[in-house]
């Protein structure tokens, strides 16, 4: 492999056309494509493009590509012109308790989510743990709910949703 990005466009390929369930697996696809790699690299390379890991119906797990253009390709399929803002990040519902805010999302965006708000390197919130369909973020104890919303519209259609 030539370089980084002949590298995570392979990654990408290779996670939409397969189900991968560990890094192993990944790598050991990545060198039967011409591509040997640590697993650190591999680690950076899926946390720069937010693959992450959801649990399957079957009870393993796969990486998906949580950006991926699957969603719209289906709606268009389908008839749909284009997908609402909620679809556009996966977001579901927004709810407080105290100074924890409890965001639901569609299967395998609450890791990307996150990854945004705590990038934002705002001092409204503390920080966030991300499943694979909530997020949780630790507010500062004096923020208003109606504050928390005005933050979070910059992540989430909050408006269009009539949060706001």
């Amino acid at each position: 492999m030539k370089n980084k990005k002949e590298r995570l466009q392979l990654i990408l390929s290779l996670v939409k056309k397969n189900t991968i369930g560990s890094q192993n697996e990944l790598a050991q696809l990545l060198k039967e494509n011409g591509c040997e790699v640590t697993q650190a690299t591999l680690s950076r390379d899926l946390k720069s493009m937010k693959i992450t890991k959801v649990a399957t119906n079957e009870g393993g797990y796969m990486y998906i590509i949580p950006d991926s253009n699957k969603l719209h390709d289906s709606l268009l399929l389908s008839g749909q012109k284009s997908m609402t803002a909620q679809q556009k990040v996966g977001f579901i519902s927004i709810k407080f308790s105290g100074n924890i805010t409890v965001i639901k999302t569609r299967n395998g965006y609450a890791a990307g989510l996150a990854y945004d708000i705590d990038m934002s390197h705002s001092s409204e919130v503390l920080g966030t743990i991300a499943g694979a369909d909530t997020v949780f973020a630790i507010m500062r104890e004096d923020l208003s709910h109606e504050d928390a919303l005005r933050f979070f519209s910059r992540f989430l259609p909050l408006e269009e949703m009539g949060h706001m």
